[in-house]
This record gives C-alpha cells, structure tokens and sequence, in this order.
C-alpha cells in the first residue's frame, strides 16, 4: 500500500473498514480514559505490534500524544539484528520513528520467560528514564486464551488463571497497558498488512520446543470439537472478576502480616501458619515481588516446595526467586540472594 493511502486510512480512523474502525474506536476509548500525553509502545515487528504501532498512530490525529516506539533486539537469533533494522525501515517510511535497544545480557536457559523478564526490564527502565509512566503491549485474544492454557497445564490457581490484566503496575513509576485483550489476532493482522503490506515472522513461534507454541497448535482441533477461544475468553473474564474481589481482601490480610525493615522483609511465622494454602501462595507470591520489585508471579510448583519445606520442623533456610528465606525469631524472613 502506498503511503497516500496508508495515511488516509489512519487519519479517517479506519473509516473506511466498518470491523477495524469498530477496533480504533475501542482503542481510542480506552486511551482516551487513561489521558496521558507520553506513551511507550513495545515493538516486535510481529503483526500484533505492528497493528499497534498503526492505530497508535490513527490516535495522534485524533488527540494530541506523544507515542515511543522501541524495540529490544535480544540477539539470541541469527537474524534479530537485520529484522531489527527491516521494522525499522518500514516503520520510516510511514514517518514513525524507531529506537532498537540491545539486551547485553546473554540468555541461554529458558530463553521464552528471560527474554521477556529482560525486555520488560529494558523498556521500563526507558519508561523511567523518560519519564514515561504508560508502557503498551499488542497482547490480544489468542494470547490471553493461550496465557490461560499454559497455567492450566501447569494446575495454577485463580490468580494465574485470571490471565492478562489490561492495565497493572509494572513498577512503582511504570503502568503496563494492554488495550487489545479483546481483539482477535486476524484483525491484527489485517491492520498491518493494510497498513505496513508486510511484517517479520519470528520462526521461535513456530518451534515446538516451547509450551506457548504447542498450546497455539491446539487452536484448530480444539475449535474443531466446538470449543472457541471466545467461550474460553469470557471464561477468563469471569475469574478475573472473582480474582479481584480475593485480591482486595488479601490486599488487607497482608499489610497486618508483612513488615518491610532495612533490606528484609519479615512476616509473622504464627500468623502465617494460620493461613490457608492458597493465601500461603498469594503470600510468598507478593512477598518476594515487593522485594525483588518483580511482575511475574513465581512458578506454582516452586512457590509449593517452598510451603512444603516450611512446614518441616527442621527448617533453616532455602532459596526462591533469587530470595534466601529463613527464620529469624518469630519471623519468617527474606531477602534477596547475594549474586
């Protein structure tokens, strides 16, 4: 598509597309009741971003806002630093300015959960040096169904099964926002291919080493056998709404139990010992975020040996999420693990 017309599409918001004018009607609302005037849009190249980077556009001609756009070259690929390079290009030649950050940090185990620990660790720390508090990500639909999948494999409870929230705090200075939960990737991808006339395919998608993508391949017979990925949305939906309503009383649980002193955190040993398992759970979960200024809940089946050892009279010390755990008087304390 030529750039005449790729304008004309953004600045008409889509207009002359009635489901994707519906789609930049939804993201413009949303945006329009966070009103910030400075966002940060991650970039992958992939066609979920892409069509992020588009409507991100499409807003500026309805509100004045000044979007970022960056994305992190991991190098953990042949290839990432040309692909890097081509989304690039074809974002200049639509007047969109892009920054490639480099992760230095070398990634060689559980390269999916590391890569993405460390490019959330990278852009918020450009969040922050900016002084940009909205970070933006182009997760949609098929991500959310296939988030909830992959803790249902692993027997996660209804924090994990709640999914993707559309906006949560990243950090103390740094929101993450998720305005396309509800969109379908196939309008996603129709929007960069109408806008952009192509985008970078990651071949990791398609490797079957990893869990994410053995779960996308169950899309198709699952749909096949009559289970659609919207049910399984509304599901989510449904126990996200429980979710919060646990959270708010858990929210209150621990601000009486948890005492933050110096470099440690300490939390009452009897009082914990009273709480039930899934409360220990949530406990732990929040404990070691605080402290570690985490996102990510720890993994179930780790968060569970940790209970299980505590549970032993024996009990002296052991490590979770880069913490040291042990007992200090009629506390449990933890603080984070010297490297």
């Amino acid at each position: 598509m030529s750039k005449k017309n790729s304008s004309v599409n953004l600045k008409s918001g889509f207009k002359n597309s009635k489901d994707l004018s519906k789609i930049f009607q939804n993201f413009k609302s949303k945006l329009d009741k966070l009103n910030k005037k400075n966002y940060l849009i991650a970039v992958s190249g992939g066609p979920d971003s892409l069509a992020l980077v588009a409507l991100s556009k499409a807003y500026t001609f309805h509100k004045k806002c000044k979007f970022n756009y960056v994305l992190v070259d991991h190098k953990i690929r042949k290839n990432s630093s040309h692909e890097a390079k081509k989304v690039k290009n074809l974002l200049k030649k639509n007047k969109i300015k892009l920054k490639i950050l480099i992760n230095k940090k070398k990634i060689v185990k559980n390269i999916q959960a590391e890569a993405r620990n460390s490019r959330y660790e990278i852009l918020t720390n450009y969040c922050k040096k900016n002084r940009i508090q909205t970070l933006i990500t182009a997760h949609n639909l098929e991500d959310q169904v296939e988030t909830f999948l992959m803790r249902l494999s692993r027997g996660s409870g209804l924090k994990g099964l709640s999914a993707m929230r559309t906006l949560s705090k990243i950090s103390t200075k740094v929101r993450l926002f998720r305005p396309l939960l509800d969109v379908k990737k196939y309008y996603l991808q129709k929007i960069s291919k109408n806008i952009f006339g192509s985008y970078v395919n990651d071949p990791s998608n398609k490797n079957v080493k990893f869990l994410r993508t053995k779960i996308r391949n169950l899309k198709a017979p699952l749909e096949k056998s009559g289970i659609r990925y919207e049910q399984i949305f509304r599901s989510i939906q449904n126990l996200s709404l429980s979710k919060n309503t646990l959270e708010n009383y858990l929210s209150s649980t621990f601000k009486k139990m948890i005492k933050k002193k110096n470099n440690e955190i300490l939390i009452n040993f009897k009082n914990y010992k009273k709480l039930s398992y899934d409360t220990k759970l949530a406990l732990i979960n929040v404990s070691v975020k605080q402290i570690k200024k985490n996102y990510y809940d720890l993994r179930f089946k780790k968060v569970a040996n940790l209970i299980e050892a505590l549970n032993k009279k024996d009990f002296k010390k052991s490590t979770l999420g880069g913490c040291i755990f042990f007992k200090k008087g009629s506390n449990l304390c933890l603080k984070v693990e010297k490297q």
